[in-house]
């Protein structure tokens, strides 16, 4: 019997860590039972570089086989094995649109959701703020809110961070 998690929350609030933490005490995540870590941030910055580097660190040693995937996260999952966690989602939709892949999106999420077997999944809530003045931000948010109302449509459990602390939502 396979589990998704859906990790969602606002930016910096924990989820990264909620999904390592899970990961590590439900699976049991050593060297020796690796599980596969679905890593979608491209090092495009200095603040992304700083951000992957602290990230790569936190997983040091703890027996998480890194797959990097910006775009195909299809693939990525279908070739995860049995348990993989994807950190994140926000990341992932921000790559379609940054390669102009947007008119990927359905197919792209419909067979990620397809792949998933056990799957703990990262993402970002983008429905608490303003509406977005431009039209790109808008599309975003758009993209994004469907990832995340679909994957928390199938998943077994949801859970909103907020301000580390975790809330079940499902």
């Amino acid at each position: 019997m396979s589990e998704i998690i859906l990790i969602t929350g606002g930016i910096k609030s924990g989820k990264s860590r909620r999904a390592l933490d899970i990961a590590l005490q439900t699976w049991r995540v050593s060297p020796e039972t690796p599980v596969s870590f679905i890593a979608t941030a491209e090092a495009l910055d200095n603040e992304m570089k700083l951000r992957i580097k602290r990230h790569q660190e936190e997983r040091l040693g703890l027996g998480f086989t890194t797959i990097e995937e910006p775009l195909e996260l299809d693939r990525a999952i279908a070739s995860a094995g049995r348990r993989a966690l994807v950190d994140c989602l926000a990341l992932w939709v921000n790559n379609i649109m940054y390669y102009k892949r947007e008119e990927d999106f359905h197919r792209l999420l419909d067979s990620s959701i397809s792949a998933m077997k056990d799957c703990i999944l990262v993402t970002n809530e983008t429905g608490l703020g303003n509406v977005p003045f431009d039209e790109t931000t808008r599309r975003y948010n758009l993209l994004l809110a469907e990832a995340n109302r679909r994957i928390a449509a199938v998943a077994d459990r949801v859970e909103f961070m907020v301000s580390g602390i975790p809330l079940r939502v499902k």
